[in-house]
C-alpha cells in the first residue's frame, strides 16, 4: 500500500499486514537415539504470504545434516547469491543444552539471511521445499 508524500500514515496503514512477509522461527530442538546414533533435530515454523510458497503456515523438522545438504544445494542452484555459512560442526559435548541452543540460534540466523534474500524467495525451488515439505529428502535434490 503506497503512502502519499506529506500525509501522515493512518492507524490502519501502520498496523496492516505487509504486502509480502516471510517469518521463520527455529525452535523446539529434540535429541533422538542413543550412543553413536544420537542426533538433534529442530522445528522450523514458516509463516508467509509470498505466492512462491505453497502454504501460508507450515511446521517441519530438520537435522543439522539436512541444513548442510540444503546449503550445498542452494550454492549450486543460486550461483549469483552468496550463501552464508552454517554454524560450525561440533564434535564434543554436542548434546549439551548450551551447545544445542547456540546451534539453534545459528540456524535461525542462517535461515533469516537465506529466506530474506529476494532472489532466493522467488527463484529458489529448494528453499520453499526445505521450509515447508515435511517429507523433504536431500537425495531428491542432489
Amino acid at each position: 500500500m503506497a503512502r502519499m508524500a506529506g500525509r501522515p500514515q493512518t492507524f490502519d496503514e501502520m498496523y496492516a499486514v505487509p504486502e509480502s512477509f516471510l517469518e521463520i522461527e527455529v525452535r523446539n530442538p529434540m535429541t533422538h537415539g542413543v550412543g553413536r546414533k544420537m542426533y538433534t533435530d529442530y522445528e522450523i515454523v514458516c509463516m508467509t504470504n509470498i505466492p512462491a510458497f505453497k502454504l501460508r503456515h507450515s511446521v517441519v523438522r530438520r537435522r543439522y545434516s539436512d541444513f548442510e545438504a540444503f546449503r550445498d544445494i542452494l550454492e549450486r542452484e543460486s550461483t549469483r547469491v552468496n550463501i552464508p555459512p552454517l554454524p560450525g560442526k561440533i564434535f564434543t559435548n554436542r548434546f549439551t543444552d548450551d551447545v544445542i541452543e547456540q546451534r539453534k540460534d545459528g540456524l535461525q540466523r542462517f535461515l533469516e539471511i537465506v529466506a530474506g534474500h529476494p532472489l532466493l524467495q522467488t527463484g529458489s525451488k529448494v528453499l520453499c521445499a526445505f521450509l515447508q515439505d515435511p517429507s523433504w529428502d536431500k537425495s531428491h535434490w542432489m
